[in-house]
């Protein structure tokens, strides 16, 4: 039988709670669910959809809410945690399915790990790409975000105003996201030293400290099409509203606060990412926080992109988890 390419993925649109999902679908097995993270969509696993498909799993890569060709609601408020959680148990109903294995990156990371500690029953097994578990509490989120920088501004409180940040980035959608990619991205990234592109300086911009006229090695100027194009069509509101809840995202899940994620879990990161080294001790603390934690990855020389820097690598980790959890 042939292997699985990519003229094998199924689009499709299913019913949720914000109206509608898109989802992109390869192979059969048990079903593995994907979510992407900031500023990208389904299209960020374009690599790992044929790999599991071909290593025997249902893979489903979706449009998180706000992004892509699913629904966009209005208001702010929509975008908070437990409805992101609904709209992935959605998902898994809509498929007929009654239980999933999750894996998220960057935000979609963080998705997974709320799916999987709010809805147990659901999610069996989940796979965290770039951002650490750290269980819900402590501090409120936007008073913390505050104090990092000095006189500089980090950058998720630059995104906490609704039209800030779409002021920047809308009119020059495409230029923005090479260069946010290229920021990240361990072969583009800015030296040792040099500004950091998480903050931004008094009365500048994020995109002031992004590399100009780079891509990484992952992203042609085809796939960088791609990306920009779901953008360019929806505007970038629906993506920034997820930072603009994250204090709400505190007082909803105060319940769970200290709560670890029990379930066989993973963990892949970059070395030279930032989620991975700022939040080294929520690494340290994995034991606690994840004590089904069977994987735990850095890889070397990686920025905050491993499963499109490292897709080999990246595939190769998954279904080495995913075949233990069988």
């Amino acid at each position: 039988m042939p292997k699985p390419s990519a003229v094998d993925l199924t689009h499709r649109l299913v019913p949720s709670p914000a109206g509608r999902t898109h989802l992109v679908e390869q192979g059969d097995g048990p079903l593995v669910l994907l979510l992407h993270g900031f500023p990208e969509s389904w299209y960020t696993w374009r690599h790992q959809l044929p790999a599991l498909a071909a290593a025997g799993y249902r893979a489903v890569a979706v449009d998180v809410r706000g992004h892509g060709r699913s629904s966009r609601p209005v208001t702010v408020e929509s975008y908070r945690m437990r409805e992101l959680v609904e709209d992935t148990v959605a998902v898994v109903e809509a498929l007929g399915e009654q239980s999933a294995v999750v894996v998220g990156h960057d935000w979609g990371a963080s998705i997974a790990a709320a799916s999987a500690l709010v809805r147990p029953e659901v999610f069996r097994a989940v796979g965290l790409l770039s951002v650490p578990y750290t269980p819900p509490g402590g501090p409120r989120p936007s008073e913390v975000f505050a104090r990092m920088g000095g006189d500089e501004e980090f950058y998720v409180s630059y995104f906490q105003e609704p039209g800030r940040a779409e002021a920047e980035i809308e009119p020059d959608v495409r230029g923005w996201l090479a260069g946010f990619y290229a920021a990240l991205s361990a072969d583009t990234m800015p030296e040792a030293g040099a500004p950091d592109p998480h903050f931004v300086g008094r009365g500048g911009r994020l995109r002031d400290r992004f590399p100009v006229g780079l891509l990484p090695h992952w992203l042609d100027e085809a796939d960088l099409d791609v990306c920009a194009g779901e953008f360019e069509r929806t505007g970038m509101t629906g993506a920034l509203n997820r930072y603009r809840n994250m204090d709400r995202d505190w007082e909803d899940l105060a319940g769970f606060a200290g709560a670890p994620v029990t379930q066989p879990s993973l963990f892949i990161g970059g070395s030279l990412d930032a989620s991975t080294t700022w939040l080294a001790d929520a690494i340290e603390a994995y034991p606690t926080t994840l004590p089904g934690l069977t994987a735990s990855h850095i890889l070397d020389g990686c920025g905050h992109f491993p499963q499109q820097e490292r897709p080999g690598e990246t595939n190769r980790l998954l279904i080495e988890w995913l075949g233990g959890l069988r």
